[in-house]
């Protein structure tokens, strides 16, 4: 039995890997030799690809994915443990109105208010820049969500009314005590947020008109020459882009799961 779980557990994951599996291959052939079929094994036209790639402004892109990424993963951390800390832990006039106000933007789409956010930003003098992609994970409706949810299940209220006995202030208690507990929560919301930034095509596309603030996915769409669109420099840029992300999970998968499963088993 045991056997047949690690079978079928290899099986779904290299079915899950396929995909990416393709579209490296695809990145060492010949633009034109794609139209052909799907390749299976490797080319040799992959240096070729990647000099077309590093022509561009590439590494100039990639370095604005990795600033909006990270810059995004820490304000979207802030705003959401802080919000979430004190609609579960406190008790104030009006938190039950706030937190149906948190769920109830979390059933809007993005892209209703996509249009005020946009003439927001010009207005402000940030149209244009990276800040419109990066500011827009300071309200995350869903990691205030995720955050008010796991707080209040892996935050024993006994723990922190101990600490306040002892003497120990507001802001000891939430950085001695609710952080370190908090830590797998952090770890996947930020992983959440880190893969969402860097993957957005949408915000990127009708907030930035100037090439030199392009994000990778903006990028990648437009990679080719002025008559012909070269697909296979795009599988090898889809290629190095898609890294980042399978090494943050290959590093922090346990601590994801972790943090995902948090909560769900009382008792």
């Amino acid at each position: 039995m045991k056997a047949l779980v690690w079978i079928s557990l290899i099986i779904i994951s290299l079915l899950s890997l396929f995909p990416f599996y393709i579209m490296t291959v695809m990145g060492t052939h010949y633009n034109e030799d794609l139209f052909k079929g799907i390749p299976i094994f490797p080319g040799d036209y992959l240096m070729e690809n990647l000099r077309t790639v590093f022509k561009t402004d590439f590494l100039r892109v990639y370095g604005n994915s990795l600033i909006v990424s990270v810059t995004s993963v820490c304000l979207a951390l802030i705003t959401s443990t802080l919000i979430g800390y004190a609609l579960a832990k406190f008790d104030f006039k009006g938190r039950k109105w706030i937190q149906m106000f948190v769920i109830l933007t979390m059933m809007v789409p993005t892209q209703v208010g996509l249009i005020g956010y946009i003439i927001e930003m010009r207005n402000i003098g940030l149209g244009n820049t990276l800040w419109p992609v990066i500011l827009i994970w300071t309200a995350f409706p869903f990691g205030a969500f995720f955050m008010i949810q796991f707080m209040r299940d892996s935050i024993p209220n006994d723990l922190m009314e101990c600490a306040r006995i002892d003497g120990c202030s507001e802001p000891g208690i939430f950085i001695r005590i609710v952080l370190p507990i908090i830590k797998p929560g952090l770890a996947t919301l930020a992983t959440l947020v880190f893969l969402w930034s860097w993957n957005n095509y949408l915000l990127p596309l009708v907030t930035i008109n100037k090439s030199e603030w392009f994000t990778l996915p903006v990028f990648i769409s437009n990679l080719g020459y002025v008559h012909r669109t070269d697909y296979a420099a795009r599988m090898a840029a889809l290629t190095m882009t898609t890294l980042p992300v399978l090494i943050l999970f290959l590093f922090g998968s346990r601590t994801f799961m972790k943090g995902l499963t948090a909560g769900a088993v009382k008792g």
